[in-house]
């Protein structure tokens, strides 16, 4: 028992993952009802992901800055032109696809129960209230705006603090980070559980009349990640991407897609970027942002689904136009992090932009949430993956530069 134990424990996380995934599948196709125990252990897995990530952000963040040598780069820049890069071309891809692909909805009423963002000035007004938000609170609500913020602002407060207290930081971020490493080792069993869940609770047969919005949404999502995200890695790094993008969708990616969340998410692309060898300085602070403005699966969704109503309301509507709608999906899609509800809820205000009502708007974003058990875990796991991915992009950028050969184990 002791020797399947080790063994168990020395197999890679991402065979372990799929062996969790197969027992999922197994027992909620075999023993639905007697296995709803296992239910228990997705949500544990979760709650603990979110329950930790907050604090984590926090003191890395806060022990990276306080530690900061001036004059030491942290790509941060080049960082988050890329997230803006991506972001707009998702958006770009999914308006040209949906020209491409038009679609159009049976629209019938729902999800009256949620409020949408009345505009972009909302938006930003949101984030810009999360930006100065109590720091308790924003650790209790996950507002990872405000964590940032006072992250920052703390370290920068503590960089002339005594060698004792940045100690004692470290210390902290070290605990913290193993912490991590503990409830990341449970992934296994919580995959487990939230396959199961997914399966018993939602099933597939229910997407089989949304196969063809379905199929534009993941094409768009995959196209993203398999084709538009390479090309900007090898711009970057004139190499061959694919071994660094696979990497990141089967060690980022599919934890993402399990637990649907960039926040839960943290905690497994920090540990991802250590085992990649970035830089500390720099990943502390670019992933937590990355869950708050790297969005490139929201874009697609805004897009599409706006696109979708546009089709249905038989409107017409020129390129031109059309590709005012991906600027403005990629910008409101960077600041969906404060909107409860994400994405789903801002296609009225994309489609606010063609001059439908809000009702109509509000039945699309009722097929959004009928369509959510694929399309918000495909859309998670391209947000999350590519976080790790152009953080990793622009550290190898800069390393080709000065000459460095890099390593990229897939």
């Amino acid at each position: 028992m002791k020797n399947a134990f080790l063994k168990w424990n020395q197999a890679s996380l991402v065979k372990r993952i799929l062996v969790g995934i197969i027992i999922g599948v197994v027992l909620a196709l075999t023993i639905p009802d007697a296995a709803k125990w296992v239910t228990v252990f997705g949500s544990l897995f979760v709650g603990a992901l979110k329950a930790v990530a907050p604090v984590l952000v926090l003191f890395l963040v806060m022990h990276a800055i306080s530690r900061h040598r001036s004059g030491h780069q942290t790509n941060m820049k080049s960082i988050i032109i890329l997230y803006g890069l991506c972001t707009f071309l998702a958006g770009f891809v999914a308006v040209v696809a949906s020209f491409i692909f038009p679609v159009t909805l049976s629209l019938a009423p729902g999800a009256e129960d949620v409020t949408p963002p009345g505009g972009i000035v909302e938006v930003l007004r949101t984030v810009l209230f999360n930006v100065v938000d109590n720091p308790v609170n924003a650790i209790l609500n996950g507002n990872y705006i405000g964590i940032l913020t006072w992250a920052i602002l703390l370290g920068i407060a503590l960089r002339n603090a005594a060698d004792t207290t940045k100690n004692m930081l470290a210390n902290f971020s070290d605990a913290i980070t193993k912490l991590v490493k503990w409830v990341i080792n449970f992934a296994p069993l919580g995959i487990m559980g939230l396959v199961f869940e997914a399966i018993v609770s939602n099933g597939l047969s229910a997407l089989l009349d949304y196969g063809k919005l379905l199929a534009v949404l993941l094409g768009c999502m995959f196209f993203i990640a398999l084709v538009v995200n390479p090309i900007i890695v090898f711009l970057n790094i004139r190499r061959n991407p694919y071994p660094l993008v696979f990497k990141c969708l089967k060690e980022s990616g599919i934890t993402a897609f399990f637990t649907r969340s960039s926040a839960a998410n943290i905690p497994v692309n920090m540990s991802l970027c250590e085992k990649l060898g970035l830089d500390e300085d720099t990943y502390s602070v670019s992933i937590p942002l990355g869950a708050t403005i790297n969005m490139a699966g929201a874009a697609v969704t805004i897009s599409v689904l706006t696109l979708a109503a546009v089709h249905t309301l038989g409107i017409q509507v020129d390129f031109g136009t059309a590709l005012i709608l991906s600027v403005l999906a990629a910008v409101s899609a960077a600041g969906a992090s404060g909107v409860a509800g994400g994405s789903l809820l801002l296609i009225p205000l994309a489609s606010s932009l063609f001059g439908i009502p809000d009702d109509i708007a509000m039945q699309v974003v009722g097929v959004g949430f009928i369509i959510g058990v694929l399309q918000d875990s495909c859309e998670t796991a391209l947000n999350s993956s590519s976080d790790v991915l152009f953080t990793a992009t622009a550290e190898y950028a800069k390393k080709r530069k000065e000459g460095k050969v890099v390593k990229i184990s897939a």
